[in-house]
């Protein structure tokens, strides 16, 4: 198997980098920063783009080496109130956050707290044989171990729907008069049989990673926002992502309204109340989804995360070169990596988002410039809106590349 490392990565030894003054990037940055006459055609084809998919917002940063050259909101950030998109509002990653969550494993193989090769069930796995073993029945969950989870091969499988999703249903299924908690939904999978012998095969589940946000609690002993926040985001510079509200109401000062397509019928709430909602607001339980999806930030702030966990020297890392080099490992296009979608060293690495309201991609080129595109809409395109946007990030690169000013937002 061949390691993915990007072009000129560094030591990655914790404690290297700048010596410049890093800024709060979301008390700092306006989109007056990135107005530069050369790229104003570049800012064009984004608009164009944004209209072709009905897209109400985006916000853009892009990076190079590990400097932050660019970033800036279009269209509306809420568009009722009159407010346009900056840099500093702040958006639902989706599945993005499942990177942030793959970080915070590997930050605690660091400490020597877990090895990607335990167990997660059974008498000697993280989640103990006490906590949920009167729910297995099927002796194939004591095969699953750590990396299994980060890899999506636990077993899982959404024949029977993603019960990430499936809120409503699982309610009635279960006579349960309120959503389940997280600890009850496990419980209620777990009594199902996998949908395949773990490590034998892959299906993309959220699941996983909410048990891996378990994993996370269980071995730190600390909530997992909280275990977060201070040993992955804080440490690399993330001031303002936060575990994400259901409703327009429950929203962070700064962040965003999410839009669903014009087109698109209101749903049934997913507490089964029978009311029906924007599916944005109400439809699912986003909260829920911890680990697997549920993180806000700004889209600057993540790329800053981004350049604390890809081992350049030109930002201080977070975990070691070592984790990085785990998470990165690229077998074949078959195979999920640590956290990202995928590694291919000849396209770089990838990392999406997408559910009602939200569409996000991460693409970490091999010559080290790192583009990423957060959306507060959703299309009919769904998941597929990130090969558009990947296309267009192409044409943009080959277009407008040269243009952008040599220079670092990350710091003073």
């Amino acid at each position: 198997m061949a390691v993915c490392l990007l072009a000129a990565c560094g030591s990655g030894r914790k404690g290297e980098g700048p010596r410049k003054e890093p800024v709060v990037l979301n008390e700092t940055l306006t989109n007056e920063m990135s107005d530069t006459v050369s790229l104003e055609k570049m800012d064009r084809k984004i608009e164009a783009y944004m209209q072709q998919w009905q897209l109400k917002g985006a916000s853009l940063a892009v990076m190079r080496n590990d400097s932050l050259l660019y970033a800036k909101g279009y269209g509306w950030a809420d568009e009722a109130k009159g407010v346009t998109m900056e840099p500093y509002h702040i958006m639902r990653l989706a599945s993005v956050s499942k990177l942030i969550t793959a970080a915070g494993v590997m930050v605690l193989q660091e400490q020597g707290k877990l090895s990607l090769r335990d167990s997660v069930f059974g008498e000697c796995g993280i989640l103990g044989k006490e906590e949920y073993a009167s729910s297995i029945k099927d002796k194939n969950y004591y095969k699953i171990t750590v990396e299994d989870l980060l890899r999506h091969k636990g077993g899982f499988t959404s024949g029977a729907g993603d019960p990430m999703f499936s809120t409503r249903s699982i309610m009635v299924n279960n006579r349960l008069d309120t959503p389940p908690t997280s600890d009850e939904l496990i419980s209620i999978v777990l009594r199902r049989r996998l949908g395949f012998v773990p490590g034998t095969s892959q299906s993309y589940s959220n699941f996983g990673y909410l048990l891996l946000s378990k994993v996370i609690e269980k071995v730190s002993g600390d909530p997992y926002e909280d275990f977060i926040q201070k040993n992955v985001l804080r440490k690399a510079g993330c001031m303002d992502f936060h575990i994400a509200g259901n409703y327009y109401s429950d929203r962070y000062p700064n962040e965003v309204r999410y839009y669903v397509p014009s087109n698109e019928e209101p749903v049934q709430e997913y507490n089964n109340s029978g009311r029906l909602v924007t599916r944005c607001y109400g439809g699912n339980d986003i909260t829920a989804l911890s680990g697997a999806g549920a993180w806000v930030g700004s889209v600057p702030e993540l790329a800053k995360f981004v350049a604390s966990i890809d081992g350049k020297h030109d930002m201080q890392n977070i975990i070691e070169y070592e984790s990085v080099e785990e998470m990165t490992l690229y077998s074949d296009d078959k195979t999920y990596s640590l956290g990202w979608n995928d590694t291919n060293p000849a396209i770089g690495w990838t990392r999406t988002g997408t559910f009602s309201g939200t569409s996000a991609l991460i693409k970490y080129f091999p010559d080290g410039e790192c583009w990423i595109f957060v959306t507060n809409t959703s299309t009919w395109k769904g998941p597929a809106l990130a090969r558009k946007t990947a296309a267009l990030f192409s044409e943009l690169r080959r277009n407008y590349s040269s243009e952008f000013p040599e220079r670092n937002l990350f710091f003073k």
